[in-house]
């Protein structure tokens, strides 16, 4: 008598079928993924892939497109203004790190240790970045004038002379730092703040138990507990400052005597007063290989010290 025994599925019968299971659960994720991506292809990537190709063309967008090679990136580095560009948007990366980076991290400090009205103040510190870009630009716009604005009439109030924040190579760029820091507190703040929270309050206990005041608290138990945050903070703030482009537009228009000229303000210059999309996408390429090369090497330093 023979007996029949029941197959069981192998595993190349298996696999599939585990895998479709998983796919069939997960459709409404892979539902609202694709939303995302299909936003991020639309608005991110095919504009990036878009500029590398325009990099190498003398294109109009009315005559066909004609293929150019390097010739676009020798105009850029050949023009007078480019270096000065260079030169500008590093100093006010440096300025804005001085600035936009520290303030944000002390005002968070000193939130995290308040018991009284914190969720007004967060309010209060958060404001500005409800507000439009253009309406705060065009706020410090009146702060910064020479004759009835805000800033002149407080130095007038200690007998101190005016300055002319804009229009001296000596005050604008640090004049755009300071609208720039302002925009942008809220967000770091807050997100500082909720990173502070999260720090055991018995490393601050014993902190205190060992004698330590509040600035070796800090440093030797604050900064190491948010690290990460500092870290991918530090990285965020250098991408968004290299890529200024609305003060100097709006307040400055690149002078005086290009001093607040940015890299992203000489591409707008360059497609839309010189009709040179060629030269302007040369340019955004240049910018863009340079934040990937200065991310790939910080994260890599950073992961390693990590």
């Amino acid at each position: 008598m023979t007996v029949s025994r029941s197959r069981r599925p192998g595993p190349a019968r298996t696999r599939p079928r585990l895998l479709g299971l998983a796919a069939r659960r997960n459709l409404t994720a892979y539902g609202f993924l694709s939303g995302a991506l299909i936003c991020f292809a639309f608005f991110s990537w095919y504009p990036m892939a878009r500029e590398v190709v325009l990099a190498f063309q003398k294109n109009n967008f009315v005559d066909p497109p004609e293929w150019v090679g390097l010739d676009n990136i020798r105009a850029v580095v050949q023009d007078p203004a480019f270096w000065p560009a260079w030169r500008n948007t590093a100093m006010f990366t440096l300025l804005a790190l001085l600035c936009g980076y520290v303030v944000p991290f002390a005002i968070a400090l000193v939130l995290n240790e308040l018991r009284h009205a914190r969720g007004y103040l967060r309010f209060v510190v958060y404001l500005p970045v409800m507000l439009p870009p253009a309406v705060s630009v065009l706020l410090f716009k009146w702060f910064y004038d020479p004759g009835p604005g805000l800033f002149n009439q407080l130095l007038a109030l200690v007998h101190l002379p005016g300055l002319s924040w804009l229009d001296s190579r000596d005050t604008a760029l640090i004049s755009l730092v300071i609208v720039s820091t302002w925009m942008n507190l809220g967000t770091g703040t807050l997100i500082y703040l909720a990173a502070l929270q999260t720090v055991p309050g018995e490393l601050y206990e014993a902190a205190e138990l060992d004698g330590a005041g509040t600035f070796r608290r800090i440093w030797h138990v604050t900064i190491p507990q948010t690290r990460l945050i500092l870290l991918v903070m530090l990285l965020l703030q250098i991408i968004a400052t290299m890529q200024v482009f609305i003060e100097p537009y709006l307040l400055t228009g690149g002078g005086p005597e290009d001093a607040t000229l940015s890299v992203v303000y000489l591409m707008y210059q360059y497609a839309f007063n010189y009709q040179n999309f060629g030269g302007g996408s040369a340019l955004g390429l240049m910018l863009m290989l340079v934040l990937i090369v200065f991310s790939a090497a910080y994260l890599r330093l950073s992961r390693d010290n990590t």
